[in-house]
């Protein structure tokens, strides 16, 4: 099931309605899966159906992302902001405390919702945050270079790149290990979110000051790394387990910055097993 809903979020003017899209599918405990900047749920896909057999799953648009609006004036792209958006989510589809899983910026907010107490477990795939400021600016710059490639390419073009493992590789290697294993589809819709996404710019400014410093006591963490994350490089993840030292930090062999793609199984056990 796809749907948008709305609900207010407090800001210092007083609440304003945000909306936000998502789809629910599966039955068991509440697991909430979010994207990393400039994609959509679907990069959730390969691993929604595994998952759905023990979850009740929400893959989430992110505001400003996908199918879900920009968010209002006067609410920032901030983590205190998406905070707040998801934590009324949360209350307005009556899930109490869920299981998360984010990668890359998604990887982030869910532990930013672990450190404010409200998720039940966290599970970061190479979650930002974790960087030297070279290695920030490193991803930045692919990233931007990423969505200016995608706003120049011609749809048709996409379209016809798409239909082969090539075409593919060129358009999506950078954040998949194994692109060839994308549908057309999947690499046309999320080559079109990237160009579409009205949040990119702000999101990625209010990111150039994030480090995520702190210890999650109380929360059972997972960090997941991809040893051919061309992104964000793999070191970051024994940062995070310095930072995190109860966290249960896995390997994914073969896997890039997006790892639902290239491995859906192994990830979707990463996940199940960190949301016991």
């Amino acid at each position: 099931m796809s749907a948008t809903v709305s609900f207010p979020v407090p800001t210092p003017h007083g609440p304003k309605d945000v909306a936000v899209s998502y789809a629910r599918v599966g039955r068991g405990e509440p697991l909430v899966l979010l994207h990393g900047i400039g994609h959509h749920r679907q990069a959730w896909d390969p691993v929604v159906d595994i998952l759905a057999t023990e979850r009740d799953v929400i893959a989430v648009d992110l505001p400003g992302f996908g199918a879900s609006p920009s968010l209002p004036s006067g609410l920032a792209y901030d983590l205190p902001t998406t905070n707040s958006v998801l934590s009324a989510l949360f209350e307005t589809l009556e899930l109490d405390r869920p299981h998360v899983a984010g990668n890359s910026l998604g990887g982030l907010l869910a532990l930013e919702l672990g450190r404010e107490k409200l998720v039940r477990s966290v599970t970061a795939l190479s979650p930002a945050g974790f960087w030297t400021e070279a290695e920030r600016r490193y991803a930045f710059a692919v990233l931007l270079t990423m969505r200016g490639i995608a706003r120049r390419l011609p749809l048709p073009l996409v379209e016809r790149l798409s239909r082969t493992a090539a075409g593919r590789t060129a358009l999506t290697s950078t954040i998949y290990a194994r692109p060839a294993r994308r549908s057309p589809q999947a690499v046309v819709a999320e080559t079109l979110a990237l160009v579409e996404a009205t949040g990119f710019d702000a999101t990625l400014r209010a990111g150039s000051t994030v480090r995520f410093t702190d210890d999650l006591p109380g929360v059972p963490v997972t960090v997941a790394w991809g040893t051919r994350d061309r992104l964000l490089v793999r070191r970051q993840g024994v940062r995070a387990k310095t930072i995190i030292p109860r966290a249960r930090l896995v390997r994914l062999p073969g896997c890039g910055h997006c790892p639902m793609n290239d491995d859906p199984a192994l990830v979707a056990r990463v996940i199940l097993d960190g949301s016991r």
